[in-house]
This record gives structure tokens, C-alpha cells and sequence, in this order.
């Protein structure tokens, strides 16, 4: 069953989509920082994302300084929740960039 899923790669780059697995969410060549789940909050602007991939473990957002992320979701803020209850707001600890997809 697809779920909505994301990973975090080592170059940087965020990746969302409906998939199986959060490996499908690799290009070639691609080393995974973590991943989890995302849902998208349109109240608030932003998508939240939580848990940790079964696949890569809970994202390693201290390994990177900037997080590029689809130009569609350019304004969002992306906020992360782990399982211990401590949250990371992605959007204002590292720097943003866009890239069109």
C-alpha cells in the first residue's frame, strides 16, 4: 500500500511522494539521511512531517546545512516531530533552496 513518505538524500535534496517504500524515493547514485511521513497542513502552510522511515531511520538534519526542497512547496514551512516528542522547524534551523523538479 502506498503511504505518503519523504527522505532526506546527502546532497541535500528532499523528496515526497506516495510510494511503497522510502527506498523508491532514491534516484541512482542517491545515499539516504532518514526519511519518514509527511502531511500536508494548508490551514497553516505547512507540511509536517513526523515518525522515521523502516527503510533509512529518522532523518539526520544535522548533517546538512541546506535542504532543497521542489519549488512547488516554495512558502510552505516544513516542520518535523519525532516519536520522542521534540520537534525541529526544518524551515528556520537550515537554509532553503528550491529546484524545479
Amino acid at each position: 500500500m502506498e503511504q505518503p513518505k519523504f527522505i532526506i538524500t546527502m546532497d541535500g535534496f528532499f523528496r515526497l511522494g506516495m510510494v511503497h517504500l522510502h527506498k523508491d524515493l532514491l534516484k541512482p547514485d542517491d545515499s539516504c539521511l532518514g526519511g519518514g511521513y509527511y502531511q500536508f497542513d494548508y490551514t497553516s502552510n505547512r507540511i509536517i512531517l513526523d515518525r522515521a522511515s523502516y527503510d533509512f531511520g529518522k532523518p539526520r538534519w544535522h548533517l546538512l546545512e541546506v535542504l532543497k526542497v521542489p519549488a512547488t512547496y516554495r512558502g510552505m514551512q516544513l516542520v518535523y516531530y519525532d516519536e520522542d516528542g521534540e520537534d525541529f522547524d526544518v524551515s528556520h534551523e537550515l537554509q532553503i533552496e528550491y529546484y524545479d523538479e
